[in-house]
């Protein structure tokens, strides 16, 4: 299972998490249809353009708690000081792929960032 870590600044739209998405799916040569779901913290999650864009891809948009995110963020590849100040996190991006995915799982590269939006892949422990 592939699942795409969202971070971005609020408003943001449909069609930029999805271009940031395309990006990061490009340095990897996957196709949209590898990821399995999208993810952020709870309150990304909710917003508009976050949500808009998993149900255009026809998957589920996971809000993740605070607590997981910490755990998670332990091992990300990328140090954003503007995360940092907005989420307490280093990438939260990353640490959503990671913790969505869960124990055993990994990043598939560092974040990609396209404008207001950031995005990493993470691939559970297993099979995909």
């Amino acid at each position: 299972m592939i699942v795409a870590g969202i971070g971005a600044r609020k408003n943001v739209t449909a069609d930029e998490v999805l271009a940031v998405l395309d990006a990061a799916l490009a340095t990897q040569d996957l196709p949209r249809a590898a990821i399995s779901a999208l993810a952020s913290n709870s309150a990304k999650s909710a917003e508009s353009g976050i949500a808009e864009a998993a149900t255009r891809l026809g998957i589920a948009c996971q809000g993740l708690s605070d607590e997981l995110l910490r755990v998670a963020d332990c091992d990300t590849a990328t140090r954003s000081d503007a995360s940092i100040a907005a989420t307490g996190l280093a990438s939260l991006s990353e640490a959503a792929a990671l913790a969505a995915v869960g124990p055993g799982g990994s990043l598939l590269g560092p974040r990609v960032a396209l404008g207001p939006v950031t995005c990493a892949l993470a691939r559970t422990g297993g099979a995909s």
